[in-house]
């Protein structure tokens, strides 16, 4: 038998006020061997409630919560009380903003997915991980719609260094990348890092992880189309 242990588990709790995407929810994300699922909620206050004694790594939470309480406002008043807690967002539309407007000591760990994207189980498992991760994920859909602001500083990347920092923006890991773009681990990893000096992204000096400060960079240079 071998002496390595198994990863720790996620655990998560789902706030979603429809009856049948939250038990579909539940039982996609339970059938998954590194996730666990601690509780399911039809709504934020009761939410609220019974969530922070749960102690979950990450609540994914519907932004269009029937009742006085929104999910962008159930993430920060969770977050009050659980600093260390992930977010994942499910919206219907794409309003990724709110994420880029967060303060500074907030933003790590929110991610952005659309609801249809929940049955893609790659997609969900990312934004989870990386939301747990304390990174920033956007959905692959909202990615693909953007493009860069005209004389922006993504506007000056060549086509290579666009697609690595969308794929970023998307929760990939460098591994996953590489794997994606046929290129070695440590190409990406370099390209990565060239990435981030042209940007202007800080190792070192911010609070906020270099993968975070990129994506934010992201949301800020680039617009719908």
């Amino acid at each position: 038998m071998s002496g390595v242990d198994s990863p720790a588990k996620i655990r998560v709790v789902i706030v979603e006020d429809e009856p049948l995407f939250r038990d579909l929810l539940r039982v996609a994300l339970s059938r998954h061997q590194h996730l666990e699922v601690l509780g399911a909620f039809g709504d934020g206050e009761s939410a609220l409630d019974a969530i922070p004694a749960l102690s979950p790594n990450v609540a994914i939470l519907d932004i269009e919560l029937g009742g006085s309480m929104n999910g962008i406002k159930l993430g920060l008043l969770l977050r009050r009380q659980l600093p260390d807690v992930g977010i994942v967002l499910l919206s219907n539309y794409k309003e990724p903003q709110f994420v880029a407007s967060l303060p500074s000591d907030a933003v790590a760990g929110w991610s952005y997915l659309f609801k249809r994207s929940v049955s893609d189980v790659a997609t969900v498992t990312r934004a989870i991980e990386g939301a747990a991760a304390r990174y920033v994920v956007l959905d692959p859909e909202l990615v693909a719609s953007r493009r860069p602001r005209p004389e922006g500083l993504l506007a000056h990347l060549t086509a290579r260094q666009r697609e690595i920092m969308e794929l970023v923006a998307q929760g990939l890991t460098n591994a996953a990348i590489a794997q994606d773009l046929c290129l070695a681990e440590k190409t990406v990893e370099n390209q990565i890092n060239s990435l981030y000096q042209q940007l202007g992204v800080e190792h070192g000096r911010s609070s906020l992880h270099p993968r975070v400060q990129a994506v934010l960079l992201y949301l800020r240079e680039s617009q719908a189309i």
